[in-house]
This record gives C-alpha cells, sequence and structure tokens, in this order.
C-alpha cells in the first residue's frame, strides 16, 4: 500500500510539475510611453493572449524600452532571447529595408487609406520578407502621419528647414526626405530624444501627434506644423525560433490577439489627432498648416531613388494606393 500511495504522489507530482512548465511567460518589447494607443494595445493583446489560451500562455509588457529599445529588440528576436516586439518602421528597416517604402513621402492622404494598402498583398510581401530574417510579422498596428515639431520658427516651406537639425529615427527613407528638404537629419533612439531637444542638440523632430503628446515633446518644442510627410506602421513582430516553438493553436491565439489588439491600436490613433491637437495648443504650442504641394515637389527625388532599389515594391504601394482612390 505504502508503494501505491508513493506511486501515485510520485505520478502527482509529475501532472503539477508537467502543468507548471506549461505556462510560458512571452517579453514584448516596446519604447512608447503609458497614455500612448502603442502602450495601451499592447496591453490589450497580453490580456488577449493569456484569456484564449486559458492562462497558458502569458505576455510580459515591457514599455519605454524596458527590455531595450527596438534596435536592441530585434537583434534580441533574431537570437531567440526576446519574443515579441511592438517595434518601430523605421528600426525594422534595418533588418527588413522594403519595410521603409510604406514611408514614402506624402504616400498616404489618410490612415484608413493605408490600412487598406497594408492589409492586401503589401502585408503579405513584408511578412514574407521578414520571415526570411528570421522574424513573424503578425500585424500591422498604426503609428500615424507624422509632422515636423521644433523650437525655432513655424515650417511653412521646405526653406523653413534648410540647415535645421531635426532628429529622425535610424530609417534610410526618413533621412532620405529631410536631406530632400535641407534639413540635417540626425538618426536618434527615441528613448533619448526628450533630452537632446531640452538641450538644444537638435533643434526639432518628426513625429504622429500622438507620440509628441504622450512622450511630452510638446514640453521642449515651440512649434508645430503639420507636415503630414510621412505615415509610419508599427509592426508587431515576434521572433521566429520562439514562434516555431509553439504549438498550431497557441501560434493561433497570438496572430488573433495580435490582429484584434491592432484594430484597437488603429482606432485609438485614428481619434487622438484632433484631441491631442487641443490639448497641446492650450499648453502654448503654436500649430500651422501647410501647402504640401513644394513638399512634393522638393521630395519627388525620393520615389527614384526607392524604385531604383525596390522597383517591384514601389510600384505595388503606389498602384495599391490609386486602386484605393478608385
Amino acid at each position: 500500500m505504502r508503494n501505491i500511495l508513493s506511486s501515485i504522489f510520485v505520478a502527482g507530482s509529475m501532472v503539477v510539475a508537467s502543468s507548471a512548465l506549461s505556462a510560458q511567460t512571452l517579453q514584448l518589447a516596446h519604447n512608447a510611453a503609458e497614455g500612448n494607443p502603442k502602450w495601451e494595445a499592447s496591453e490589450l493583446f497580453a490580456q488577449l493572449v493569456e484569456e484564449t489560451t486559458g492562462g497558458e500562455i502569458k505576455v510580459d509588457v515591457g514599455g519605454n524600452a524596458q527590455y531595450g529599445d527596438d534596435m536592441e529588440a530585434l537583434t534580441q528576436m533574431r537570437m531567440g532571447t526576446l519574443a515579441l516586439s511592438a517595434n518601430s518602421q523605421g528600426a525594422t528597416s534595418s533588418v527588413v529595408p522594403q519595410f521603409s517604402v510604406l514611408g514614402l513621402p506624402f504616400l498616404f492622404d489618410s490612415l484608413p487609406e493605408a490600412w487598406r494598402v497594408m492589409d492586401g498583398e503589401v502585408g503579405d510581401e513584408l511578412k514574407a520578407l521578414a520571415e526570411n530574417n528570421g522574424l513573424v510579422l503578425l500585424a500591422l498596428w498604426d503609428n500615424g502621419i507624422r509632422h515636423v515639431s521644433n523650437s525655432v520658427k513655424p515650417i511653412e516651406t521646405p526653406e523653413d528647414l534648410r540647415g535645421m537639425q531635426i532628429r529622425t529615427p535610424p530609417d534610410e527613407m526618413t533621412v532620405d526626405i529631410f536631406e530632400a528638404l535641407g534639413a540635417n537629419p540626425t538618426p536618434m533612439n527615441f528613448s533619448e530624444l526628450y533630452i537632446a531637444l531640452q538641450q538644444g542638440v537638435v533643434d526639432g523632430q518628426e513625429n504622429p501627434l500622438m507620440n509628441i503628446y504622450s512622450s511630452k515633446l510638446h514640453e521642449v518644442q515651440d512649434y508645430i506644423s503639420m507636415t503630414g510627410h510621412k505615415y509610419e506602421s508599427t509592426p508587431i513582430l515576434m521572433s521566429k525560433m520562439v514562434w516555431d516553438s509553439l504549438s498550431p493553436e497557441h501560434q493561433g491565439a497570438i496572430q488573433e490577439a495580435a490582429l484584434e489588439a491592432g484594430e484597437f491600436n488603429r482606432q485609438a490613433s485614428l481619434a487622438a489627432d484632433e484631441e491631442l491637437k487641443g490639448r497641446m495648443i492650450e499648453a502654448g504650442i503654436e500649430f500651422n498648416d501647410v501647402d504640401t504641394a513644394p513638399f512634393i515637389e522638393a521630395t519627388s527625388s525620393v520615389y527614384d531613388a526607392w524604385r531604383e532599389q525596390y522597383p517591384d515594391l514601389v510600384d505595388m504601394v503606389i498602384n495599391a494606393v490609386q486602386n484605393d482612390a478608385r
């Protein structure tokens, strides 16, 4: 009897241990501040994954670059030491350069237009390219249409940017745009930006209003010019090593959670602009609209340069935009 009880105890212990081992925690890195749609959608994603897997998989979200900045996250995911990242289009393009094509100057007139293009064959192409580089593209969340802020003067024409030090992401497309406009682009990690603006290391920067507001950049800037010069997505990426280690059921749950949280993210981004513009005006920021025609003309060479590098993808994106407008 004692041997039977001992066997039952050991078997029971093995079941408990097996159950404990089957619960898995995946870390998700992002660089956004609390209140940003990326932050909120990442928290929702974690909640959805835990619910749909019955607690077998949990997601530990590290915002504000807690688990490293975007570039570090990409390196860790490709090594398999980090599971997930709500990354940036600029940083992702350092691994998969074709992601930059979504940021061609003045490509999209609205956020819904960008989403429709990304959710078609363009997104499928980027997904395949990401997988070839050790990354699984779960979804393309939104990171807004971008505008210029600075502490010198309102930007009304391209000439107003001439010689101005503008922080950009580490992204060739954005650098090309601001060089074409006559500025001095200064690539810099987002986590370093507030201090750089505060100390005058750079004169200005470019971001959607939701990023400017949630990271309090308006506290160290005087002017925001509504240039709308480019769009950026938020690629939700997963380490292919980690992805391949999961069951098909868990893969499906993570994929669906990324898409559902992405819809929340997109709608929050869409609602942000008017609300946040009013708040920043109350805080003393001077806004101005711009006539985009001379900016579009000044950046036409950017299309030529990128078409030389990626002719098929550039044409695919442009054709998708044109078809969407019909």
